[in-house]
């Protein structure tokens, strides 16, 4: 919010020094603004001199005097700017200027903190994309927290973001899930000699074969599947336990307010022949071999460390070829950004899709798609590490994680840190009701100063609707002003998200807001004698409730009045 109000005051000295010919580069660099290291050096802080000072032949103070000779104040903006170190240009907000933003938050009402930066130019984000073999695990947990926030923050930054599930419901994995189900219909357990080294053990198959057998009707996202309850008909099992637990991780998402506007079957692209379409395009171009009885693509021409197997010597293709089809698509509707959220196990794909992408030679970028990959979970509750479910057998579900602590605490802890490091889900301090528990801590804040509103009601007070600036001048205190700056820093928070895809900011800035506002009323009494200085209080109160609530949408969080 005030950091675009700055950058252009700069922008528009460096123009007139230029016209005054003080200044001689051309074209000029962007105005970078930030913050000083120590917040009595300034509220904002410009490098912008020490970038011209070479080009210039002249010393980075000298160029930084210049610009502030033609800055001014910004009708009343600016109170005072300072050269620091070797020249950067440190710049104070006046007082008035801060206290009138609290009218700006308020004008904005639910949609603060959201920008136009994204212009609505179109983005699509896949995600969770995980194969139809069983119930959601923590990782595909993390994955859809970090992916759903990612489109919240992507859409809070004026982008228009399409959320898309990709389904592996084809290839090996499904051919081991259609004979682990079919052996259950027949009464045979993982014990058995005859379960398959790659079958499934999870007590969920169990599942699945009892609503085989008892001809339970599936409703799955394009097709309707009923159980013929035949154990030898393994089509007929294939097509159900793909329904079945495509359903079953359908109600996991919508326990965790995750939802998708567009679902593609992998199978699709083979029924289409897109998959086909996509090797014989290769073959064409040039940039396929045949070798040992397998069909190559040379992806070292395009940055990989070795050419890769598409066609094995049994037919089949092998996994990223339907990646690449499946891209391909997606550049065809017409996403020329795209952006994948995957698991860091996927790594070794990213390189192999880009090369297949541009083997193809249709207009696609070097480095498209975008992807954010994520590391692993792990989960503990009292100091010991959880491996297992009772459900899933192998692993913990998301549905366990949700089930325990609830969907907040679930949300908030698998986005407290950048999707690349790894993660520890302490499962005894999200279901704390303490200041330890960051989730509580922030929520908390809210339903505080909600409480706050009761006791001003009972008093006698009321907030004010657009109060005059004048009236909000006595919010000076070092606190006062901390959390006025603190609350003008949200916009600024959601952009910086969707431009590093690290939505982990936006549980940093509500837990230093959370922090901040409960050191101001440990340090400040709210309601007091003093009439003005208790309704401004409660208006910037008001604000910071909004504020707080705002980011924790964003977040997909709710904000509490009572706790």
């Amino acid at each position: 919010m005030m950091r675009n109000r700055i950058a252009p005051l700069l922008e528009s000295a460096l123009s007139k020094a230029h016209a005054a010919q003080e200044l001689t580069t051309s074209p000029l660099p962007a105005v970078i603004i930030g913050h000083p290291a120590n917040p009595e050096h300034g509220d904002f802080s410009c490098n912008i001199a020490m970038q011209l000072a070479k080009g210039e032949h002249k010393a980075p103070r000298q160029v930084a005097e210049i610009i502030i000779k033609h800055l001014g104040d910004g009708d009343g903006l600016i109170a005072k700017c300072e050269i620091a170190g070797p020249g950067f240009i440190n710049l104070f907000v006046s007082e008035a200027s801060w206290q009138a933003t609290l009218l700006e938050i308020e004008s904005a009402g639910d949609r603060y903190g959201r920008t136009t930066s994204g212009a609505r130019k179109k983005v699509q984000v896949e995600f969770v994309s995980a194969n139809p073999t069983g119930p959601l695990h923590i990782g595909h947990g993390r994955g859809a927290a970090i992916g759903d926030t990612l489109c919240r923050v992507l859409d809070a930054a004026g982008w228009d973001v399409t959320r898309e599930f990709y389904y592996n419901d084809a290839g090996v994995q499904i051919s081991n899930l259609a004979l682990s189900v079919q052996l259950r219909c027949m009464g045979i357990e993982p014990d058995d000699p005859r379960w398959p080294e790659g079958g499934y053990q999870g007590e969920y198959i169990k599942d699945v074969a009892r609503a085989y057998l008892a001809h339970e009707t599936v409703e799955a996202i394009d097709q309707h599947t009923t159980a013929c309850g035949d154990p030898e008909n393994i089509d007929d099992i294939r097509h159900f336990a793909v329904a079945w637990l495509r359903r079953e991780q359908d109600l996991d998402l919508e326990a965790f307010d995750v939802k998708f506007d567009v679902y593609t079957l992998e199978s699709a692209l083979y029924s289409e022949g897109r998959v086909e379409a996509v090797v014989q395009k290769l073959i064409a171009n040039g940039h396929a071999y045949e070798q040992d009885n397998a069909l190559w693509l040379r992806s070292t021409d395009f940055g990989d460390d070795k050419d890769r197997v598409m066609r094995k010597a049994d037919g089949s293709y092998t996994y990223f070829v339907p990646d690449v089809a499946y891209h391909q698509a997606k550049w065809e509707r017409g996403f020329t950004r795209v952006i994948n959220e995957q698991g860091s196990d996927h790594h070794s794909t990213v390189t192999r899709v880009r090369a297949g992408l541009q083997a193809l030679d249709i207009g696609i970028p070097q480095g498209w798609p975008e992807y954010v990959l994520h590391q692993m979970v792990t989960v503990m509750r009292g100091g010991e590490e959880v491996k297992i479910s009772k459900r899933a057998g192998s692993y913990v579900t998301l549905r366990d994680l949700i089930d325990e602590v609830g969907r907040d605490a679930t949300r908030f802890f698998f986005l407290m840190r950048k999707p690349d490091a790894q993660l520890v889900f302490d499962i005894d301090l999200a279901k704390q009701q303490t200041n330890e528990n960051p989730v509580y801590y922030v929520q908390y804040a809210h339903a505080r100063i909600c409480s706050i509103f009761e006791n001003a009601a009972e008093k006698g007070f009321t907030v004010p609707e657009k109060p005059a600036v004048a009236d909000l001048a006595c919010l000076s205190t070092q606190e006062d002003l901390q959390m006025i700056k603190l609350l003008t820093e949200l916009p600024d928070t959601v952009d910086d998200c969707a431009v590093h895809f690290e939505p982990h900011r936006l549980t940093y800035y509500l837990s230093e807001l959370a922090s901040c506002f409960h050191s101001f009323y440990n340090k400040n009494r709210v309601i007091s004698e003093d009439q003005k200085l208790t309704t401004a209080r409660l208006y910037l109160l008001k604000r910071t409730a909004q504020t707080l609530k705002s980011a924790l949408s964003i977040l997909g969080i709710s904000a509490p009045e009572r706790m």
